[in-house]
Order: structure tokens, then sequence, then C-alpha cells
């Protein structure tokens, strides 16, 4: 009697080659193209980075605004990495025209989302048209006091006088009051002084006239002044008013407030006390 053989080993075969085909078929394919897909974004990246430094060497030849060309060296980036993702795409065969039609879907929910960006944006924009301020001004903005470092597409980065890095979203700049110390080419600063009232006001503004003269890098076109601004209950006070050259403000108000201390302490010019508390009672 012939023995019938067990229809397992043949199904397990067909199994296995099923699976081969399926593996030679889509499996060693799609890794194929994964690792093309891989390979043109590093080779791409390279030529991106490549392409905007040419781009940023070409618009510092034509001496345009430092400022500006940060500005059009992010939107460039932006652009071609947009680019470079529907051609990935692309190559793994997904239709791009569907690709954009979901991308502007999806542009719309995410512009409902994060409106706020929107408006930093925009701000940007107004930012580089407007030109309140450039690249290594001096600027109050949204509260913030520093030198601006850098005006990006959504932000605006300063670097404060206690050397702190500040980023500002541009819409809260734009829509707020921006005050820019280097907009002329000097500033004037104003300094007080509190006399007693023994001390001889007249005397004490010809000495600190004389003695504002000598501060280095003042505008030499506009001379600092010295004036008596009211009488208090204190005594005289006084206010000195030079004009400091943009960039050397810190150090001309340095200078004045030793001018100050020197002349007072030089010429035994009174100045008020503070005062005494009288001391309990013993016993």
């Amino acid at each position: 009697m012939t023995a019938i053989s067990s229809p397992a080993p043949v199904l397990a075969g067909l199994r296995t080659a099923n699976l081969l085909q399926l593996v030679q078929a889509v499996v060693v394919p799609f890794l194929f193209k994964l690792a093309g897909a891989v390979a043109l974004w590093l080779v791409a990246t390279s030529l991106i980075r490549m392409a905007l430094r040419i781009l940023r060497r070409t618009f510092v030849r034509t001496h345009l605004d430092a400022t500006l060309v940060t500005y059009l060296i992010n939107i460039a980036g932006a652009l071609m990495r947009v680019i470079l993702v529907v051609a990935i795409l692309g190559f793994f065969g997904v239709q791009t025209a569907s690709f954009a039609a979901l991308l502007a879907g999806a542009g719309v929910a995410i512009g409902a989302a994060w409106s706020g960006l929107l408006g930093d944006f925009a701000a940007g924009v107004f930012l580089q048209l407007f030109r309140p301020f450039n690249v290594g001004d001096q600027v109050r903005a949204a509260g913030v006091l520093g030198v601006v470092e850098e005006i990006d597409m959504f932000v605006t980065t300063l670097t404060s006088e206690d050397n702190v890095r500040c980023i500002i979203p541009n819409s809260r700049i734009f829509s707020d009051v921006i005050e820019n110390y280097s907009a002329h080419p000097s500033r004037r600063l104003n300094l007080f002084v509190q006399l007693d009232h023994s001390a001889d006001a007249a005397r004490a503004i010809l000495l600190l006239r004389e003695g504002l003269r000598l501060v280095p890098n003042q505008d030499p076109g506009r001379e600092g002044t010295v004036d008596l601004v009211e009488v208090n209950d204190r005594g005289p006070r006084l206010v000195l008013r030079p004009y400091a050259r943009a960039g050397a403000t810190r150090q001309v108000m340095d200078d004045t407030n030793r001018l100050i201390t020197d002349v007072l302490h030089r010429h035994g010019i009174p100045v008020p006390r503070p005062p005494q508390l009288a001391e309990p009672p013993t016993g």
C-alpha cells in the first residue's frame, strides 16, 4: 500500500517562494529607493549649503545690507529644502500634484493653528521694508535694551548690555514702541547731581562745565551743558547733559560720573547727607 505524503512541506515551500517573490518585487526595490533618497538628501543638502554660501558672498560683494542678506538667505534656504522634499517624494513615486494640494490644505490648517507665527513672519517682512533698525544698532524693542544681532523670518535677536542673548518675536517688536539709539550720530545723556543748601551752585556749574569738556567721545558739533533744574528741600539740583557719540554711551556716562565725584570732592562742594536716625534712650 502506497503512503500518502503530507501537504505541509509543499505549503511551506509555496509560502517561502511567495515570500521570496515579495521581497524581490517590493522590499528590495524599496530599499534601493530608500538608499537613493538618503544619498539624494545628503548630496542635495551639501549643494544647498554651498549655494547659500555663494549667494551670501554675492550679496556681500554687491554691498547689500547685512540685515537684508541674512533675511534673504533664510528664505532661499527654506524654499530650496521644500523643493528637495518634493523631489524626494517624487522619487518614491508620490504624485507631486496631489502632494501640492495636500500641502496647501495643510498650510491652511497650520496657518489657522499657528496664526502667531504668520504674524511674526509678516512683521519680519515689514521690518525689512521699513527698516526701523539695522544689525549692529542699539535699540529698545518690546521692553528689551540691546544690540541687534540678527533679524530672522520669525524672530529678532538682541544682545543686552549684560551679554544676555534675547530672542523676541517680530510681531511683539513691530506692535510696540521701538527706540533706536543708533539712528543719530550722537545721544544726549542726563546725569543729575544733588547739592546741599550751603553749596555755591554757580561755582559748581562752572567747575563741572570745565571738566565736562575733557570727557572723550563727545559729539564735537554739540557742546554738553550743565544747568540748574530745580531747588528742592535738600538743595540745588543740577543736570549734566553731554552728547555721546553712537557706541560710546556707556563710556561717556561712566567718565562723567567719575568727573562729578572728583570735582565735588576736590573743591569741597557739599552734598546733602542722609538723615541720621535718633538712637533710643538707654536705661
